[in-house]
C-alpha cells in the first residue's frame, strides 16, 4: 500500500524551466509539448507568469502554474544540487558478484558526497557470504529471494528520510547524489533517477557500441516526469533516490522481474511524482556475452503479464486511437485504402481544429493538420515497432501465406532499424545496429509470449486506446 503524498505546494524558491521542446502559440496563452502531447491553454494572468522560459515560486499562485507544468510534462525542475546533510542511506543488493560489489563500495567511498553515508548491503543468497568492507553493514538472505525483497530488506533498516538504491554493477559518476537530492525539495517528490550510461572499462565484445548506444536501461537526454504511457513510462531500480516515507513497504516481493516499473507505476496512482533526472548519471556494467544479453531481454519480456496483471492497459504493446489504426490499415489496404486514408485523416483534422479554436476565433486549421500527422506518423512508428518486437510471432505466421504480409513486415524491420539508428549513428555502424536490434527484439518478444502463455493472460499483447 502506497501512502498518499502529502498536499503541501511547491516550495517557495522552487524554480521550474520550460521544456525547449515546448511551443507558444496565441501570444503565450497556449503552451503545446509534453508526452503525451498536450495542449495548455493559460488564464491571461498565468500567461504572464509563464512569459519567461523560467518561473519560480514565490506564492500559492506560481506554485500552482508550476506544478501544472510540471504534471504536464511542459516544464522541468531547475535546482541547484543539495549539499550533503546526513539524510541518505545506500541501499545494495547484491548476489554473486563479489568484484562489482567490491568496485562501487570503493568508488562510494572514494567520493565525496558519499564517504560518510550509511550503505547496507543486502546479501541475497550468494554461494560466497558478502564480508563487510569500507564500513558497510551487511544483511544476508539464506537463500535468494530476489532483487525486489532485497531492496526491501535494505529500506527496513534505513532510518534516514532518503534511500539510495544502487545496484551492484554501477559506478555512480561524481555529483550524482547532490543533483538527485535537489529534487526532494519537491514535498510530492516520491523518487527520482539518474541516466544510466555505460561503464567502459570493463570487458567489451561486438555488442558493446549497440548497448552503449541504446541500452534498455537508458531513458535518454532529456529530463520527464515518469509515468505510463509517457515518453518516459519508467525507470530502472539500478540507481535510483527515494523518500522512504513514500515508498512504505517498498517493491513487490512476489515479482522477480519488472518490480521497478511496478513500483514506479503504483507510485503514480497515488498521486507521487517521479522525475528523471539525466543530469545525474550511474555508470552500469552492461553485459558483453550475447548468450546473457539475449536470455536477459526475454526475462525483461517475461514481466509484462505481471505488470498486465496489476495495472492494465498500462503495459499495451500499442497505443492508438481507432483513428489511427483504421487509416493505417486503409493504407496498408492499397492505392485506394491510401485516398481513404487520407480522407479520413482530413475529417479528423476538421474536427481537432474545431476543437483547439477559441470561442469567436477561426479553426487552426494548420496546427491540427500538424498534429494529426504527427500523431498519424507516431502511430506508424508504433505498429512497425509491434510487428518487429511484440507481434513478431504473429507476423512470422503470416509472412508465408500473404505478400503484402511480407513486404510490410519487410518494411517494417527496415525502417524500425534505420530510424532507430539515424540518432546513434556516429556510435555504432548501420549494419551492427540493425543485427542487434532485430535480435534484442525477438529475445524480448520471446518472453512477453512466454510470460503471457504462462500466465493464461492475453492483456500484455493487446492494443489500448490512449488516455483521455
Amino acid at each position: 500500500m502506497i501512502p498518499a503524498p502529502p498536499a503541501t505546494r511547491l516550495p517557495d524558491g522552487f524554480v521550474v524551466r520550460l521544456d525547449p521542446r515546448a511551443r507558444r502559440r496565441d501570444g503565450g496563452r497556449t503552451l503545446l509539448g509534453g508526452t503525451p502531447l498536450r495542449l495548455l491553454r493559460l488564464s491571461p494572468r498565468a500567461a504572464e507568469l509563464a512569459r519567461s522560459d523560467r518561473l519560480v515560486v514565490a506564492d500559492i499562485t506560481t506554485a500552482t502554474l508550476a506544478a501544472r507544468l510540471l504534471d504536464a510534462g511542459l516544464a522541468h525542475p531547475d535546482l541547484p544540487p543539495a549539499g550533503p546533510d546526513g539524510d541518505v542511506t545506500v541501499v545494495i543488493p547484491v548476489k554473486d558478484r563479489p568484484d562489482g560489489l567490491a568496485r562501487l563500495l570503493a568508488a562510494l567511498r572514494d567520493d565525496p558526497d558519499t564517504r560518510d553515508v550509511p550503505v547496507v548491503v543486502v546479501d541475497d543468497g550468494s554461494a560466497v557470504p558478502v564480508a563487510a568492507t569500507h564500513g558497510a553493514r551487511v544483511l544476508r538472505h539464506g537463500t535468494a529471494e530476489g532483487p525486489a525483497a532485497a531492496r526491501n530488506a535494505g529500506l527496513r533498516t534505513a532510518t534516514t528520510e532518503l534511500v539510495a538504491f544502487v545496484d551492484s554493477d554501477c559506478v555512480p559518476r561524481p555529483g550524482w547524489l547532490p543533483v538527485l537530492r535537489g529534487h526532494l525539495t519537491d514535498p510530492r517528490l516520491a523518487a527520482v533517477a539518474p541516466r544510466i550510461v555505460p561503464l567502459t572499462d570493463g570487458p567489451r565484445s561486438w555488442l558493446s557500441p549497440y548497448e552503449d548506444a541504446v541500452s534498455a536501461l537508458d531513458m535518454g537526454p532529456h529530463g520527464a516526469p515518469v509515468r505510463p504511457l509517457s515518453s518516459v513510462s519508467y525507470v530502472p531500480s539500478a540507481a535510483l533516490l527515494a523518500r522512504r516515507a513514500a515508498l512504505w513497504a517498498g517493491f513487490d516481493d512476489a515479482m522477480r522481474v519488472a518490480e521497478d516499473v511496478d513500483l514506479v507505476w503504483r507510485l503514480a496512482a497515488a498521486g507521487w511524482r517521479v522525475r528523471y533526472e539525466p543530469r545525474a548519471a550511474v555508470a552500469h556494467a552492461h553485459p558483453v556475452a550475447p548468450g546473457e544479453w539475449l536470455r536477459r531481454r526475454a526475462f525483461y519480456g517475461t514481466g509484462a503479464a505481471l505488470l498486465a496483471a496489476r495495472h492494465g492497459s498500462a503495459v499495451a504493446p500499442v497505443v492508438m486511437s481507432p483513428q489511427s489504426a483504421l487509416a493505417w490499415a486503409l493504407v496498408a489496404a492499397g492505392r485506394w485504402g491510401l485516398l481513404a486514408a487520407a480522407g479520413l485523416l482530413a475529417v479528423d483534422t476538421g474536427r481537432l481544429a474545431r476543437r483547439l479554436a477559441r470561442p469567436g476565433e477561426t479553426p487552426p486549421v494548420a496546427l491540427a493538420a500538424a498534429l494529426v500527422l504527427r500523431g498519424s506518423v507516431a502511430a506508424g512508428g508504433a505498429l512497425a515497432r509491434s510487428v518487429t518486437r511484440h507481434h513478431w510471432p504473429l507476423a512470422l505466421l503470416a509472412a508465408p501465406a500473404s505478400r503484402r504480409a511480407r513486404r510490410w513486415g519487410i518494411a517494417a524491420a527496415v525502417t524500425d532499424a534505420g530510424l532507430a539508428w539515424w540518432p546513434h549513428r556516429r556510435e555504432v555502424g548501420l549494419v551492427r545496429f540493425a543485427v542487434a536490434r532485430r535480435l534484442e527484439d525477438l529475445a524480448y518478444g520471446a518472453g512477453l509470449w512466454a510470460g503471457a502463455w504462462r500466465a493464461r493472460d492475453p492483456r500484455a499483447l493487446l492494443p489500448a486506446r490512449p488516455p483521455r
